[in-house]
């Protein structure tokens, strides 16, 4: 059965595409060279001038209307060049664009990216639950922040008359421990003497030093960088001359032991003491030099008025003022001793030699223990006196006093000392006062100055007392 279905043509030699005509090859018309044949475009020189506003009526001009967006790929025909020739309406713009004017008005503040968390006081929360309070105004403090500190060259030119007469003597008084030290001739006793007098010039030195910075404003007055001036630093400055007085007793000491040791037994010294320093019946005049120097010092120029507020022992406080300092107590009583010494024979000579320069060592040692602790009490903010106990016991026998409930005691420096009282007294707000309550903060107070500074116009240290009333109806 034959097929129905066409019989296929064989496949066609392809055949190559008809070439288009070669244009002629020619230049751009630059230079007057010759144009291509196929550009329509005509050449103006002012067709893209900075100096005209339109271009060529082939691209149009910069108020030519941009066609819409149906026109948009299409090729133009010639009814719609017409229409446009002959004014027609132009094409509908596809963007809306507004015109608008531009001022000069201050640009509204936005909040967008900024950060909106906690910010202390300012933010948001604080203002809502008042979590950080406004504190209450208060008048500035009426210490300034510190006080300009004297140079030497202003200490030096600000000494008196009287001051450098302080301070020569004081020199003259290092002069004549040199001389009693270099008069010793293997003297053990004139040896611990003469540590005993320097001392003495040293801290007359220092309380000259004292009297020369006290014509300063700084160094009485308070501010907020020393609250107590610089008068802590005489308590410093005795403070390491106790120190000084403890390394010169213990040299005292090993030195007598060590002439202790030499004369025992049949060893000979490498260096023998001869002790003809001075001849039978004759007068010292080393421990004479002592003597005058130190009632010069003392009496005269009034050097020791200061530090011996510090070294007071109940045992010599009876004494004349001289005597009752005991640094010029031990200067004056073993020069007095010294004198005596070479009216004795030879060997008791030797033996008491020993004997004071033993208890001259033991002397200064105890000395120095005694001013050390009182002055680092000083400086630890204590008070060591006596009397705190008696005068406790007499506030709180007084008839509004129900209990003493805090009670502080302390010595700034020596002319100052300080007490803070905390007193629950009887009654409530209704039967006290303010004034009431002045006069019992003020009876304390005369009450604390009587017994522990000596009473008004005795000349004792200053106090100044701060109490704290509570009332015991609050409670």
């Amino acid at each position: 059965m034959a097929s129905n279905l066409p019989i296929p043509q064989p496949p066609r030699t392809p055949t190559p595409p008809t070439p288009n005509p070669e244009e002629e090859r020619s230049g751009l018309g630059i230079y007057g060279g010759p144009r291509p044949v196929s550009s329509t475009i005509s050449f103006d020189p002012n067709s893209l001038s900075p100096m005209t506003d339109t271009f060529p009526h082939r691209f149009g001009s910069m108020a030519t209307p941009i066609p819409s967006s149906g026109s948009i790929g299409s090729p133009a025909t010639s009814n719609d060049a017409q229409d446009s020739d002959s004014g027609g309406a132009p094409a509908k713009n596809p963007f809306n664009f507004q015109t608008q004017t531009y001022t000069m008005a201050p640009v509204a503040k936005s909040n967008i990216g900024q950060r909106r968390g906690h910010r202390y006081k300012h933010s948001s929360v604080s203002t809502q639950h008042q979590v950080f309070l406004e504190p209450a105004p208060r008048a500035p403090l009426a210490l300034p922040a510190s006080l300009p500190i004297p140079t030497f060259k202003e200490a030096w030119q600000s000494m008196s008359r009287e001051q450098t007469t302080r301070l020569v003597w004081c020199l003259c008084h290092a002069l004549v421990a040199t001389y009693v030290v270099y008069s010793a001739a293997g003297s053990l006793a004139l040896t611990a003497l003469s540590h005993l007098i320097f001392f003495d010039a040293i801290s007359a030195t220092i309380c000259v030093g004292v009297d020369v910075f006290c014509n300063f404003e700084a160094w009485k007055r308070s501010s907020i960088r020393h609250p107590f001036g610089l008068e802590r630093a005489e308590v410093l400055a005795g403070f390491a001359m106790s120190v000084f007085l403890l390394f010169m007793g213990f040299d005292l000491i090993s030195h007598n032991l060590k002439h202790l040791l030499e004369s025992l037994g049949t060893h000979t010294p490498h260096h023998p003491h001869t002790h003809e320093r001075v001849s039978p019946g004759s007068v010292d005049s080393a421990a004479l030099a002592a003597i005058v120097a130190t009632l010069v010092s003392a009496i005269g120029l009034k050097n020791h008025a200061r530090i011996s507020h510090a070294m007071r022992f109940a045992y010599i406080s009876s004494l004349p003022s001289v005597l009752s300092n005991p640094s010029h107590f031990l200067t004056l009583s073993f020069s007095t001793v010294m004198l005596v010494l070479p009216l004795l024979s030879v060997t008791l000579y030797l033996w008491l030699d020993r004997l004071l320069c033993g208890l001259i060592a033991f002397s200064m040692f105890f000395l120095g223990i005694r001013l050390a602790i009182a002055q680092g009490l000083m400086l630890l903010m204590s008070y060591s006196g006596k009397g705190v106990d008696e005068c406790l016991h007499e506030i709180s026998t007084e008839p509004e006093v129900c209990a003493i409930e805090e009670a502080k005691f302390w010595q700034v420096h020596y002319g100052l000392c300080m007490a803070n009282l905390k007193i629950r007294i009887r009654g409530s707000r209704a039967t006290v006062d303010e004034g009431r309550m002045s006069k019992i903060r003020d009876r304390i107070s005369i009450l604390v100055k009587n017994r522990l500074g000596g009473g008004y116009g005795k000349g004792g240290v200053k106090w100044e007392v701060t109490t704290q009333l509570t009332l015991d109806g609050n409670l």
